[in-house]
């Protein structure tokens, strides 16, 4: 396919009734603030909400539509192109359908609208938004680097955009859109693999579905405080969707305990030090460049060319973030702000990564001025201590899902090189699209 491209500023594109003038969010006192956010309502959209040229309308803030209808811009109807534009700049995102129909934009967030698609793509603008030429070009205009880096609407209007034929835009929206649908794909499996594996834990380890299914159908006693529970699991005992071969590993009757109330016949209570060993992270500072990742309490820090340890391990911050606990199983080092674990008995990992996501650390903090956690607390921790055999079964049926995990994120590191690589290509025409 020849390629057959024209320049224009953003300003000629509204002017030739391309595109409507970009706007942004509402500015001063109408812009909505932390007090207004509710926890269902308009999606209030911010630069950090726009991952992978998509808007998180699920983790974002929310705004009553009563209040969006008070404002007077920043309404991003679906299919507009986002562009952030402030502090955190040169973020792109398509907005996708809502309830609303539409989305709220903060000031560091502008959106641009299609007015004519018989001269314009919208898919193909975001991925010319991605592309290196505009991004750098919108960095220097911005003032990249300066925590106040910014470019305005009358700077965007300035901006330059490359447009080709439609059929090379849709063509180049097609090649990089099945990738990055790919891509976004690997994502929702991981997703719903980690929904798993945390329903799995809950299942076993804090309703005991297993133990009650195997009660039910001995006519064993089942403890008043689970009796709820006892009701649902009569009812997939019934309808065939209780696993009675995995029960084969779980006894029939339960215990009470002082410290953790009731938990299966036979398994024990005790401290998170029976399972695991607390160790200190170290610094990182004289370490040279290398492939082995560095952790501290906000996640991966660098890559160095040292190891603090090499295996399963679970990551508990020390300071920061407290609730940023990470399990690994690979070479690593990690920081002073950052605990790193070392197992004390076989398959102790990942039930004991997953019994401390289920804990409310910010409540734990002995802090003041920045949240922290102690070898104390973490080792005084009660858990209970399931039999060897169901640890054995939760950590084969976890690695399954974890190695499919890995698998996903290698392919999309793939993708996403290949995608990367031909982005640039395509948007300056060096890579020609060949008729169909």
């Amino acid at each position: 396919m020849p390629s057959e491209r024209s320049e224009f500023t953003v300003s000629e594109l509204v002017k030739n009734g391309v595109i409507e003038k970009p706007l942004d969010g509402n500015h001063g006192e109408t812009h909505p603030k932390s007090k207004d956010y509710v926890l269902q309502g308009i999606p209030f959209v911010m630069a950090s909400d726009m991952i992978s040229g998509r808007v998180d309308t699920l983790n974002c803030k929310f705004i009553a539509k009563e209040q969006a209808d008070k404002l007077r811009k920043g309404f991003a109807k679906t299919g507009d192109v986002l562009l952030s534009h402030k502090a955190t700049i040169g973020r792109t995102a398509i907005v996708e359908e809502t309830v609303y129909g539409y989305v709220m934009l903060t000031p560091q967030v502008t959106y641009y609208r299609i007015k004519d698609r018989d001269r314009l793509n919208n898919k193909y603008l975001r991925y010319y938004f991605d592309s290196a030429p505009f991004q750098e070009l919108f960095s220097q205009w911005a003032g990249g680097g300066s925590t106040r880096a910014y470019l305005g609407i009358t700077g965007q209007l300035k901006l330059p955009i490359v447009i080709p034929s439609l059929p090379e835009q849709k063509a180049i929206a097609h090649i990089l859109g099945s990738l990055d649908d790919k891509i976004e794909l690997n994502r929702k499996m991981n997703a719903t693999l980690e929904g798993m594996a945390q329903a799995l834990f809950k299942s076993w380890f804090v309703d005991f579905d297993p133990v009650i299914d195997n009660a039910l159908v001995a006519g064993n006693p089942i403890p008043d405080e689970l009796a709820d529970r006892a009701e649902v699991r009569r009812q997939a005992l019934a309808n065939g969707t209780a696993n009675r071969e995995v029960a084969k590993h779980f006894p029939a009757n339960f215990q009470q305990t002082e410290s953790m109330g009731w938990i299966p016949e036979g398994w024990e209570t005790g401290k998170l030090s029976d399972l695991l060993e607390i160790k200190y992270g170290k610094d990182h500072k004289k370490l040279n460049e290398g492939s082995i990742p560095v952790y501290g309490s906000g996640g991966l820090m660098r890559y160095a060319d040292k190891s603090l340890y090499s295996g399963e391990s679970v990551l508990i911050p020390r300071k920061g973030t407290l609730s940023n606990i990470l399990y690994l199983n690979e070479e690593f080092w990690t920081v002073d702000t950052m605990f790193y674990t070392i197992p004390k008995i076989k398959n102790a990992p990942k039930y004991s990564f997953y019994h401390l996501n289920s804990l409310d650390f910010a409540s734990m903090n002995v802090g003041s001025a920045v949240p922290s956690m102690t070898t104390k607390v973490l080792n005084e921790l009660p858990i209970v201590l399931p039999g060897a055999n169901v640890l054995q079964q939760f950590d084969t049926i976890l690695t399954s899902y974890f190695l499919k995990t890995e698998a996903n994120n290698k392919q999309t590191q793939t993708l996403i090189k290949l995608r990367d690589n031909l982005l640039p290509k395509l948007i300056s025409g060096d890579l020609c699209i060949p008729k169909n």
